[in-house]
Formats: C-alpha cells, sequence, structure tokens
C-alpha cells in the first residue's frame, strides 16, 4: 500500500511593514496648521480691534474647552467669559494697571455669581476652577494684546510664534527618532527628555533665525527671547498635560481633527506669549 505524501506546505507571504503613523501624523498635523498659520497671520497684520476680537475668538472657544473638561466641578462660566472679555479690552485700550484692576474685580464678581447659583456645595472648587481659566487663558490673552501694542510688536508675535510651532514640531519629530528617556511619565507619557532638548534648540534657532531679517532686533536680544521661549512653551504643554490627565481626558476637544481641541494647539503659546512680553519690555 502505498504511503500518502503530505500536502503542501503552503508558504506564508512575507509580512508587511507596518507604517509608522508618525509620517502620516505629522502630515494631517501641517495640513490642519495651514488655516491657522493664516488666521494668525492676518490678525496679528492687522493689530488693535481685528487682532483683540480674533484672540477674544480664541478664547472663547480655549475657555469653553476648558470648562467642559471640568464641567463636574462646576465652573461659574459667564465670571470666567465676562473676565476674558474684559481683559482683552482692558489691554487694548488700558495699559498694565487697568489689566491689574480688572483682575481684582474678578474675584468679587465671581462671588456675587456664585452665590446667586442654585448650587449649594462645592462653591468653593467652582470659584477656584473659574479662576484657573482666567489666569491660565484670560489673561495670556490680555498679555498677547498688550504685546501687539509695543514698538515692533507685531514682529515679536510672529517671532514667538515661529519659535513656539516649530520647538514644539521639532520635540514631536525629534522624540519619535531619538526619545529613549521618559520626560514626565506621570503627565505626558509621549514625551522625551531627547524630543525636549530637541525641542528647546529649534526653538531658539527659529527665534534667532526670525530676528535676522529684522534689523531693529539684535542677535543678543534674538536669542535671549529665544530662550524664554524654549523654557516656556514646554512649560506650557506639561501645564495643560496635568490639566487633562486630571480630567481624565485625552485631547480637550477634536475642532482641529489630529490636533484635538484648540486649547491642545495654543497650550504653549499661553506660557510663551506672556513671558515673550515681559522679557521684550524689559529689552526695548
Amino acid at each position: 500500500m502505498a504511503s500518502r505524501r503530505p500536502p503542501p506546505r503552503r508558504r506564508r507571504p512575507p509580512p508587511q511593514r507596518r507604517r509608522r503613523r508618525g509620517g502620516s501624523d505629522l502630515g494631517r498635523r501641517i495640513l490642519w496648521a495651514i488655516p491657522l498659520i493664516a488666521f494668525a497671520v492676518f490678525i496679528v497684520v492687522e493689530g488693535g480691534l481685528i487682532f483683540t476680537i480674533g484672540l477674544l475668538v480664541v478664547g472663547i472657544v480655549c475657555m469653553g474647552e476648558l470648562f467642559e473638561m471640568v464641567d463636574a466641578l462646576r465652573p461659574v462660566k459667564l465670571a470666567g467669559f465676562l473676565a476674558l472679555i474684559a481683559l482683552a479690552f482692558a489691554a487694548l485700550y488700558g495699559t498694565t494697571y487697568n489689566v491689574l484692576l480688572m483682575m481684582v474685580a474678578l474675584l468679587p464678581v465671581l462671588f456675587f455669581l456664585t452665590v446667586g447659583r442654585p448650587q449649594k456645595d462645592g462653591r468653593t472648587v467652582s470659584m477656584a476652577v473659574t479662576v484657573l481659566g482666567v489666569w491660565w487663558i484670560a489673561l495670556a490673552i490680555a498679555h498677547a494684546v498688550l504685546l501687539r501694542r509695543l514698538p515692533h510688536g507685531d514682529a515679536i508675535i510672529v517671532d514667538v510664534l515661529v519659535g513656539t510651532f516649530l520647538g514644539d514640531t521639532a520635540a514631536y519629530v525629534g522624540g519619535r527618532a531619538f526619545g529613549r528617556r521618559p520626560l514626565a511619565p506621570d503627565l505626558s507619557p509621549n514625551k522625551t527628555l531627547e524630543g525636549l532638548i530637541i525641542g528647546m534648540a529649534f526653538a531658539v534657532a527659529g527665534v534667532w533665525f526670525a530676528g535676522l531679517y529684522q534689523d531693529w532686533l539684535s542677535g543678543v536680544d534674538a536669542l535671549l527671547l529665544g530662550v524664554a521661549v524654549a523654557f516656556a512653551a514646554p512649560v506650557g504643554d506639561l501645564f495643560e498635560s496635568l490639566i487633562k490627565r486630571d480630567a481624565g481626558a485625552k485631547d480637550t476637544g477634536s475642532m482641529l481633527g489630529p490636533h484635538g481641541g484648540l486649547l491642545d494647539r495654543i497650550d504653549a503659546v499661553l506660557f510663551s506669549v506672556p513671558i515673550a512680553f515681559y522679557v521684550w519690555h524689559a529689552l526695548m
């Protein structure tokens, strides 16, 4: 009796290489960033009331995303939005004194709006998270308006934006390519020390390079401004990561596709712009 031959073994197809998501994510991020850059350039060039109104739109969206994230804490939303508007126009038509005056007025207004609500418990936490939104978002918007009003303020804002976003992009790409050591695993597991260093280097270089086309900005001043941006921007990024981690949210929203919410996109700017205002004010 003839022995049966075993069936031929099928050859497995060669394994397909998994495409890294980094490249495609970066391409989508760039495409989504184009209209944001156009909007930013437009309002910065226009300045004045147009710039302030444009920033108010940004601030209202960002504050709305924050209040939505911490909705369980019942923030006093009306107080937050009123403070945002008051601070922006105080910066436009007044001085830093008027901005400070609006911040002082915030607490009594917040108090009366809080006690007027039917809420009977957790009111201290509600006021606290509202103040957080004002200090984080509204005060940064006011500083952007103040910075735009300084001599060469429009160009300085562009320099700061270039340094902030170039540093952020370099940290993202450099971290994916060379990242080995976690930067702050409890806050943002994907951020690495290598990405931070690469991002800071590109932030300084971006501001310095932009300053080469501005004959009124010396190389030393550009470097000082770049260093301030390089240190402030990552702190702003981690600050938002802490709040999102506490709120149990991956992103602040989905308005900007791969970028998440608008607050996800400008978290670093909310720290770099106020620092830039004081640095440039001192250098003038």
